[in-house]
């Protein structure tokens, strides 16, 4: 184990060395896949699973922070994972909001909640509000908790928020379809104010994004690895760092 240890050590330290600062990603997106087909592998429980995961944020926070990146986004919670079972949408619940909490009381990043919160338990929304609220003067990584999140649940809401300004302002529907473009749609999103991911990693070998930040990621690298979020390893974080740095971003030109 100690040679196995040493041998990763230096490889990372390789790693790190031979990374471009210049070519490092502001803003990493993570799509936090696996925990479940971990617990079944582990027999540990969905709950153990889930927790297994939670686990890893604090490490793969860190491993972020180390390289200077500035934002990251954790897809904690879809909109599509509220249709599961009661129980086990329970156990997913309590494992987010004390991960929220355990995040918050180290007083090292400040902490954004993304998504449609009034999909989510109230008790649930006060938790996780109050916890954000505690990091609102920290400085250091904003740290976007995307809870209760979908893709077009954000599009749409950013459509409803466009849509009851320009109506309380007295705009008729022409009037707003000859002014409108993509940046009234984009101060409207979740993440307005924020810089567009530069990178997404997906964890669990899935080569999708399931609606995650659809408007933002239309620029964003991808890195899909093939191990389950618990197992993710800081070397496969490097390895994702090291192939965004190498390609070429063309931003769609």
């Amino acid at each position: 184990m100690r040679l196995r240890e040493f041998v990763y050590g230096a490889y990372e330290r390789r790693l790190v060395a031979n990374l471009p600062p210049d070519r490092l990603p502001k803003h990493v997106g993570a799509i936090v896949d696996g925990n479940r087909r971990w617990a079944r592998g582990a027999g540990a429980g969905v709950h153990g699973g889930y927790q297994a995961g939670a686990d890893k944020i604090s490490d793969f926070l860190g491993w972020c922070e180390e390289l200077g990146v500035e934002v990251v986004t954790l897809w904690l919670l879809s909109t599509d994972n509220l249709e599961r079972p009661r129980d086990e949408l329970v156990a997913l619940l309590d494992v987010i909001e004390d991960l929220v909490d355990g995040l918050a009381t180290q007083q090292r990043w400040r902490i954004q909640l993304l998504g449609a919160l009034d999909l989510l338990p109230a008790a649930t929304v006060t938790r996780l509000k109050s916890a954000a609220d505690a990091t609102r003067d920290v400085d250091g990584v904003t740290v976007n908790a995307a809870v209760g999140y979908g893709g077009r649940h954000e599009l749409a809401d950013a459509v409803r928020a466009m849509l009851q300004e320009h109506a309380s302002k007295g705009t008729t529907i022409e009037e707003l379809a000859e002014l409108l473009d993509v940046e009234h749609i984009a101060e409207h999103l979740y993440t307005k104010g924020q810089p567009d991911p530069d990178l997404v990693i997906r964890t669990s070998g899935e080569q999708r994004l399931g609606g995650f930040l659809l408007w933002q990621s239309v620029h964003s690298e991808f890195y899909f690895c093939e191990a389950l979020w618990p197992d993710f390893r800081r070397v496969d974080f490097l390895r994702a760092i090291r192939s965004y740095a190498a390609r070429e971003r063309r931003f769609g030109r």
